[in-house]
């Protein structure tokens, strides 16, 4: 099963300093029109290609438009025998722009 966090207590546990780093698993052209800041895009297809970038001893959140293909890549990640915590952004970018940030554009 995969863990999940809500785009308000994301924002709240950042606010509050916690060590969270966060992985956008969508293509560039959607991050470009759209992004949480401090995220750090890896797009799905190279996830595993680049899993040394992402680090096993902080907390992760893997986050995409509505919460599939972070879900995907969170599964690829553990298969690929990623060992750190890792959690999905329920709802992806879409919940963040209606629960945290309306300047974030929605498409």
């Amino acid at each position: 099963m995969i863990e999940e966090i809500s785009a308000t207590e994301l924002k709240g546990r950042l606010d509050a300093g916690d060590d969270i780093q966060l992985i956008d698993v969508r293509q560039p052209a959607e991050n470009a029109f759209a992004s949480i800041p401090g995220s750090k895009l890896i797009p799905l297809n190279d996830i595993i290609r680049r899993m040394s970038e992402i680090s096993p001893t902080r907390e992760t959140v893997v986050h995409c438009k509505m919460g599939r293909r972070s879900a995907f890549a969170i599964d690829a990640l553990r298969q690929a025998g990623f060992t750190g915590e890792l959690k999905n952004l329920k709802g992806g970018i879409t919940a963040w722009s209606n629960e945290v940030d309306p300047r974030v554009p929605k498409y």
